[in-house]
């Protein structure tokens, strides 16, 4: 991963640039995918297709834990769970197959419970209890 304000490799759970001190993706000057240069306010990079848009405001906290398991509980077979923590791919798929048989959404209550299921961004959910 490259730094939006800097350009330099960072690694990927980095919360802040070692070369200028900002968080790697609170710039917009470079794409963090393929580190070529990005106007500004740019919501896709031209020469990879990666989203930029949603990288504006960095933050090290994921969704909240409490929700994605209510929404688990509740709607898991639709995979509702899923679109609120941005795998909107698997939320799909989930919602045309009903959880995989509720399987899939079984598997997911649990990782949510043990606290190892993360957002598409791949950050833990957070307990704001």
């Amino acid at each position: 991963m490259y730094c939006r304000n800097c350009g330099n490799e960072v690694y990927e759970k980095a919360v802040m640039c070692v070369a200028c001190g900002t968080p790697p993706k609170a710039g917009d000057k470079y794409c963090y995918h393929c580190k070529s240069e990005t106007p500004p306010n740019a919501s896709v990079c031209m020469k990879c297709g990666v989203s930029l848009s949603h990288n504006y405001h960095y933050s090290t906290e994921g969704e909240d834990w409490l929700t994605a398991l209510l929404l688990c509980f509740f709607l898991g077979i639709f995979g509702v769970h899923r679109f609120y923590t941005g795998h909107t791919g698997i939320g799909v798929v989930q919602l045309l197959t009903l959880g995989g048989c509720g399987i899939w959404a079984l598997i997911d209550f649990i990782l949510i419970i043990v606290g190892s299921y993360r957002d598409a961004n791949g950050r833990l959910l957070v307990r704001r209890f």
